[in-house]
């Protein structure tokens, strides 16, 4: 990587250097033809200073003209012949356009390597800024749960436990190594999709049936938080869909979902689907933490996490909102979000093409 910058930044100085060059090229050649014209001019008033000491001798103006051709002599007076005027202004200005085009072509040229590599730089930049993030907000969730590891095993291989307190950290190690699956995951699945080597199918999925499995999953979590999740699906409500895809997209919804309303002491979430013409929506509403209108754009970018509370409370990658999105765009779908602001909860709305039952 740092080779590949020195090389960039190599070359885009050999870029400004020649550009430099090509702009002193087209002033020096303008200046020379400018010149130029100049020594030509200078001829010619000599030839009429000439001339005119002839018609003071005494010399006739036919024999003037005879011998100065260029010149035109009128009233005893001589001035350059039009002809002449305009072949000049002419050589002038067709090798100024020459300089003009053929210097225009070379910047252009320029300029357009100038714009590569600058994005080249700008998009390596960019990388570099997401795998520091990435790597200071992987250490830091994976350094919570491990911990927590460590100080269970320690506290079964020091004490002497009851069955029930070991159950307790049983059910604590077990709870921490699922967090950092679920994180090994998101950016496992992060990594595919960015690289777009995720096989996605089309068929028709029972929303109802993912959205039950999916809360099941997190009713003991919810519980623990306070947290009541409540569920409106029809049955026999299909969406054209990769089945895996919409249990991905949903659990995210909803593990965002709790991670937004923990740390308000408990609330609700509530997943309400509807058909709409050809299309079928799920709404994942909560009353947590909510988000300014002006973070809304950032939502579904890589390692966002908007929850002042949830960045020390809550694990998690930063990644699950962007694998939502990325997975609503490859299945043809797409995600909205809503917040009338801090502290008045969000909603997050899944759109997918309606399936008709087979």
């Amino acid at each position: 990587m740092k080779t590949a910058r020195i090389f960039q930044l190599t070359a885009l100085t050999l870029v400004l250097v020649s550009v430099l060059t090509v702009c002193w090229w087209i002033y020096d050649q303008h200046q020379y033809t400018t010149a130029r014209v100049r020594e030509a001019r200078a001829l010619y008033t000599e030839q009429q200073a000439a001339g005119r000491a002839l018609l003071e001798a005494g010399v006739p103006a036919t024999r003037v003209s005879a011998l100065l051709p260029d010149l035109i002599v009128r009233e005893r007076e001589l001035a350059l012949s039009p002809a002449i005027e305009a072949t000049l202004a002419q050589e002038q200005a067709h090798r100024t356009n020459q300089y003009l085009w053929e210097g225009g072509f070379f910047l252009l040229a320029l300029c357009a390597c100038i714009a590569v590599i600058w994005r080249a730089l700008r998009a390596e930049a960019e990388v570099l800024k997401e795998q520091d993030n990435f790597l200071a907000l992987v250490s830091h969730q994976f350094k919570t749960p491990l911990a927590s590891l460590q100080l269970s095993l320690e506290t079964m291989a020091l004490r002497t436990l009851s069955p029930e307190q070991s159950r307790t950290l049983i059910d604590r190690m077990l709870a921490d190594l699922m967090r950092m699956e679920t994180m090994v995951s998101q950016i496992l699945d992060s990594v595919r999709l960015a690289r777009g080597r995720v096989e996605l199918k089309r068929e028709p999925v029972a929303l109802a049936g993912v959205v039950a499995r999916v809360v099941g999953q997190f009713q003991e979590r919810a519980a623990k938080d306070r947290i009541r999740i409540e569920t409106q699906v029809p049955d026999g409500l299909q969406v054209l869909a990769d089945p895996l895809a919409v249990d991905v997209v949903v659990r995210n919804l909803l593990e965002n979902a709790l991670a937004a309303v923990a740390p308000v002491g408990g609330g609700k979430i509530q997943l309400v689907s509807r058909r709409v013409g050809a299309e079928v929506e799920l709404s994942v509403r909560d009353s947590g933490l909510g988000f300014r209108a002006a973070d809304q754009s950032r939502l579904f970018e890589k390692f966002s996490r908007l929850h002042p509370a949830g960045g020390s409370s809550y694990y998690g990658t930063g990644l699950g909102l962007y694998i939502v999105k990325r997975l609503m765009q490859l299945l043809g779908g797409r995600v909205t979000a809503r917040s009338d602001g801090l502290g008045k909860g969000a909603e997050f709305v899944l759109v997918w093409p309606h399936a008709e039952p087979s």
